[in-house]
C-alpha cells in the first residue's frame, strides 16, 4: 500500500511539474497567443506593394498549415498610401481579395499621408472598403512594436 501512495505522490508532483512548466516557459505560454506579424510599406512602389502582399499570404498559409493563428496588419504611409486608394491602387484587385478572403489580415492608411495627399489633389483619395486610418502610420508601427508584434518591411 505504501508504494502505491508513493508513486501516486510522484505523480502528482510530476504533474504539477509539468504544470509550472507550461505556465512559466514563455515559449510556451506564447504558442496559445496568435503570432502577430506587422508589415511597413512606405515606398510608391508596385513591386514592393506586391512583395508585402506576398509576404502576408505566405506567413498566412505557413501558419495555418500548422494550425496555428496568425494576425497580420499592413501599415502604409508615406508613397505606401498609394496602395489603397480606390481609384488607383496598382494591387487593388489582390488587395480586395486578401480582405474578401483573409480575415486575420488588415490594412491601416496613415492619416498625416492621406492630409498631405488631400492639400495636393484638393480632395482626400477614397480608400478602398475595409482599409482603416490611423492619425500617424509610424506611431502605429510603434505601438504595435510595443505590444510584440514582429515588424517586417519587405
Amino acid at each position: 500500500m505504501r508504494d502505491g501512495r508513493a508513486s501516486r505522490r510522484a505523480l502528482l508532483h510530476a504533474a504539477l511539474a509539468a504544470g509550472l512548466f507550461v505556465s512559466f516557459h514563455p515559449a510556451l505560454a506564447r504558442a496559445a497567443e496568435p503570432h502577430r506579424l506587422a508589415l511597413q510599406i512606405s515606398d510608391d512602389d508596385p513591386v514592393k506593394m506586391r512583395a508585402v502582399l506576398d509576404v502576408a499570404a505566405n506567413v498566412s498559409r505557413h501558419y495555418s498549415g500548422q494550425g496555428e493563428d496568425v494576425e497580420i496588419v499592413v501599415v502604409a504611409f508615406n508613397g505606401g498610401v498609394d496602395m489603397l486608394p480606390a481609384d488607383r491602387s496598382p494591387v487593388k484587385e489582390r488587395l480586395v481579395n486578401f480582405l474578401k478572403s483573409m480575415p486575420n489580415m488588415s490594412f491601416i492608411a496613415c492619416g498625416n499621408t492621406l492630409e498631405t495627399l488631400a492639400a495636393k489633389e484638393d480632395r482626400r483619395p477614397a480608400l478602398i472598403e475595409g482599409v482603416s486610418v490611423t492619425q500617424v502610420g509610424v506611431a502605429a508601427l510603434m505601438d504595435l512594436a510595443e505590444k510584440n508584434w514582429t515588424m517586417v518591411r519587405p
